[in-house]
């Protein structure tokens, strides 16, 4: 959700709630987050799964909050709850994420109805300034009347906060708003979700989320050089940057969504509702910056949109990024051998992961993804898992990077990118130094 700054697109920092506001709706918004991040109380908190079909349009609102992610883009860690603050680090230059709690100086509470559908649908601020589509407004256009106007009456109930997120820090001429009425004209086109009668209606009800409050294009789906998407090679995978430790700020790839080799093939719709859901599923289980889209939104929504959006996802047509690689027979070898030592107790020589440790990376999205960014994070910085996991779930990945030289790291991942039939470009000492 916006505001005279904007929002969203590259989250970079773990959210720490601060509990000060009064009001029942956060409060129930920060105890379900809280319940995936902290051992469970003595009191089960109440889910927002349980909200989806409620009468209340607060409650309907929080929601559909839930499902956009809006508290993790607009809670620094330490602030006050929708408060903003949040930096997102594009290409472009430094934004921070907006305070949008109902303070009517900071926040949004002088707003209208139409103006907050505006910026939703638009990418307007209520002044009329154009935000800028880190904010995901393109996909926010597709949300239905009704579900912007419950959405609006919840973010009206979230109590207010003076806290004034920091300036942007664009250089020139990204800094210039103005510029964004000829992005948008290339590259907004502004339309509404429809309805595929062909398809069944959780098909559709996926379709909506995923495309809609789920914005997951805005990181899965590759950018041309202006950070306009690339729609003809939608959900296919993307890079972008966010945290790998501390504050140091790398890129990430996003994977492949769609039914690829190197994207979901290997999944079923079950793995994916269960990652969705938990976190954990046959295929993969989640680590850094999706640990934050899974605790605090996917896992907090209805068995039923989890398993719409399965079923959307599974059924999207492959689009194939990663090239066909092929090393030499020394170096396959020595890559090889990097891998029994370090990898093959917990994955196995067949590439399938013993069930009990760890994942497979035979078929991985991640290990095949066109960008290798995230395959190194984890090999250098490890993975670390939300808490408390789900039954079953693996354990956090140690780190190698202070273990394996950059060159063994670029040998160990070029052999998992062109082993047991997987796809992927050779990773170069270049690559692994980049990630650092």
């Amino acid at each position: 959700m916006p505001d005279q700054t904007e929002a969203k697109g590259y989250r970079v920092t773990r959210v720490k709630f601060s509990f000060s506001l009064s009001h029942s709706a956060v409060a129930l918004l920060a105890a379900s987050t809280l319940a995936l991040t902290t051992p469970a109380p003595a009191q089960e908190p109440v889910s927002t799964s349980a909200l989806a079909d409620s009468n209340d349009p607060v409650q309907r609102g929080l929601y559909l909050a839930t499902a956009g992610n809006c508290m993790a883009c607009h809670t620094r860690e330490g602030g006050d709850p929708f408060a903003g603050g949040v930096a997102f680090h594009t290409d472009f230059g430094v934004i921070y994420s907006t305070n949008i709690t109902s303070d009517e100086t900071t926040g949004i509470g002088a707003w209208t109805e139409e103006q907050f559908i505006r910026a939703m649908r638009e990418g307007k601020s209520a002044d009329g300034s154009n935000l800028y589509p880190a904010f995901p407004y393109p996909s926010f256009t597709k949300v239905s009347d009704q579900d912007l106007k419950d959405l609006f009456t919840f973010m009206k109930s979230v109590g207010t906060s003076s806290d004034t997120p920091p300036d942007n820090d664009m250089g020139f001429p990204f800094n210039q708003r103005s510029l964004m009425g000829v992005w948008n004209t290339l590259f907004f086109d502004g339309e509404r979700f429809e309805a595929d009668s062909t398809q069944s209606e959780d098909w559709n009800r996926g379709a909506y989320l995923v495309e809609g409050l789920g914005h997951c294009g805005t990181c899965h789906t590759p950018r041309n050089a202006l950070g306009g998407l690339q729609t003809d090679q939608a959900l296919s995978g993307g890079t972008y940057n966010d945290k790998v430790e501390d504050d140091k700020i790398r890129p990430w790839s996003a994977v492949n969504l769609t039914s690829a080799t190197d994207g979901l093939a290997a999944w079923s719709e079950d793995d994916i509702a269960s990652y969705l859901k938990t976190g954990h599923g046959g295929a993969a289980g989640t680590f850094g910056p999706m640990n934050e889209v899974i605790t605090m939104s996917t896992s907090q929504l209805s068995d039923s949109d989890v398993r719409a959006m399965a079923s959307y996802l599974k059924s999207l047509p492959p689009v194939e990024r990663s090239p066909q690689h092929k090393m030499s027979d020394q170096d396959f070898r020595a890559g090889e051998l990097v891998y029994t030592i370090h990898c093959g107790t917990c994955h196995l020589p067949t590439g399938l992961g013993d069930p009990s440790i760890g994942p497979r990376v035979a078929g991985s999205s991640v290990v095949q993804a066109e960008d290798p960014a995230s395959l190194i994070n984890v090999i250098i910085y490890g993975a670390e898992v939300p808490a408390p996991s789900p039954p079953g779930a693996w354990k956090s990945m140690e780190a190698f990077g202070d273990k394996l030289e950059d060159d063994e790291i670029a040998l160990l991942s070029t052999y998992l990118r062109s082993n047991w039939g997987n796809r992927g470009g050779p990773v170069t000492e270049a690559d692994v130094e980049k990630q650092r």
